[in-house]
């Protein structure tokens, strides 16, 4: 006997709709799920039965069923049949815009699991290390600490990441020369004023990153314009009349190769040339794991180079701590353009001094490279396991991984994921919109700093189930 919806007991009307046949019979059987309509564990008729029933191919029905198993509504194993899955996925989370105040009526389900890159694991912050250096700290500060203080920054926080600096990213300042912020962001819009007065109209910045810097410095009034990018990473050649170029040298953001010798060389002979200015984001310079830390740029031309580091990818992004290393010539101008009341916390800036000084930020640092690079392990071992034909790269530094993937397939991983709960970027979101796009690239960008620990294990789960 054939089998069919009757003979194995269902009773479903099933009318597929929409542009195309495929999409329509698997928009029709999510919608199934979704409602209730089809109960959990419940058996669905082989692909040939379904499309005797309703008349298509039996391709199409397979493809169907191919879509709604990788979306997790759908679940397929050797000898039990094609069945609704036991767990029915969460209805899609909305990706929110990298930057900006949500709406209050369009806030979105947090979702089950967040592989996005740019958060360290928040439940690993040192909090009774953090505490007892607060202790410390307030207790031994002077009184005129805790007035308004130099708008720089306070003098104890400066020398301490003067003196860090150098030896764990091998910066040449001194406390003079550095300017505490709020933030990676504020300290790029204080650079952008300072290009702005200086006449500059354009900035370089990489084919591949953030949004969100981009359109800091185009509110600032700057045009970006994106430079070629090949398997050495950012191309530094032809920045040609270009007021200043943001890069991310060390660790490039999101493709995580490190800007080679000779491309190093160029940029700095090219700011020598033109007075350009070099923007450095240093923004995981800590994590390091298969190779020797790649040195701040800043260490070979400190006169051409600013260095911005932060505390959001070690400690936290809350702190909203961040400092520039500028050159000398430009110091002034920066401190200015920040102005007198744009100051930060007084209290985190003393405990962040003490942190540095008191050794406990290298300890924090130590655990945390590995803690992120167990996670690495465990990525590519899932990966060896579930989806041998991927394989990650930008992996030997930092706190999220590239997944290349088969030219069109980002878009459908990506709603697969968001189908699971599970919040995860494509590599289209980083690329700028001018940048030129020679080959296909589709790909992951996997935050493997993210989750939790307690959550580290299902996220890793949860990614397999979508790749392709």
């Amino acid at each position: 006997m054939v089998e069919t919806w009757a003979t194995l007991g269902v009773d479903l009307h099933l009318e597929p709709t929409g542009p195309g046949v495929r999409r329509g019979l698997t928009d029709a059987l999510r919608e199934a799920v979704r409602t209730g309509r089809l109960a959990p564990g419940t058996r669905l008729p082989s692909s040939r039965a379904l499309a005797l029933d309703l008349g298509v191919a039996r391709n199409t029905v397979a493809d169907a069923y191919a879509d709604l198993v990788a979306e997790g509504w759908l679940t397929a194993r050797q000898g039990s049949g094609t069945r609704v899955a036991t767990t029915a996925p969460a209805a899609p989370f909305a990706q929110a815009p990298p930057a900006g105040p949500a709406h209050p009526a369009r806030t979105q389900p947090r979702p089950r699991h967040d592989l996005r890159p740019g958060t360290p694991d928040l439940g690993s912050f040192p909090r009774a290390a953090w505490l007892r250096a607060a202790r410390r700290a307030v207790t031994t500060a002077p009184n005129q600490a805790l007035g308004y203080g130099d708008p720089r920054g306070l003098p104890e926080l400066r020398a301490a990441l003067a003196g860090y600096l150098a030896r764990a990213r091998g910066v040449r300042t001194d406390p003079d020369h550095v300017l505490i912020c709020a933030g990676f962001a504020h300290g790029l819009r204080i650079l952008a004023e300072v290009l702005r007065r200086r006449g500059a109209t354009t900035v370089a910045v990489d084919s591949y990153g953030l949004d969100v810097h981009w359109n800091l410095l185009a509110r600032a009034g700057l045009r970006t314009r994106p430079l070629p990018f090949d398997a050495q990473g950012t191309v530094t050649a032809g920045l040609g009349d270009a007021g200043a170029v943001l890069l991310t040298p060390s660790h490039q953001f999101p493709l995580g190769v490190p800007l080679g010798p000779d491309r190093r060389a160029t940029v700095i002979d090219w700011a020598r040339r033109t007075g350009g200015l070099v923007l450095e984001d240093d923004y995981d310079g800590e994590f390091r794991y298969d190779r020797q830390p790649v040195g701040a740029l800043q260490g070979l031309a400190p006169d051409q180079v600013v260095y911005l580091g932060t505390a959001s990818k070690s400690l936290a992004p809350g702190l909203r701590l961040a400092w520039l290393a500028l050159p000398r010539s430009l110091a002034r101008e920066a401190a200015e353009a920040k102005g007198a009341t744009e100051t930060c916390g007084v209290l985190d800036q003393l405990t962040l001094a003490e942190f540095l000084t008191s050794g406990a930020y290298d300890r924090h640092v130590r655990a945390s490279r590995l803690r992120y690079r167990r996670r690495r392990d465990a990525l590519v071992a899932a990966l060896a396991a579930h989806a041998p034909h991927l394989r990650a790269t930008g992996i030997a530094a930092g706190l999220h991984a590239v997944l290349p993937l088969p030219p069109g397939a980002e878009p459908t991983v990506v709603q697969a994921a968001a189908w699971q709960g599970l919040a995860l970027y494509g590599l289209a979101r980083f690329r700028h919109e001018l940048a030129a796009v020679t080959a296909p690239d589709d790909a992951l960008v996997v935050g493997y700093g993210t989750p939790p620990d307690h959550g580290w294990p299902a996220a890793l789960d949860a990614l397999c189930r979508v790749l392709p």
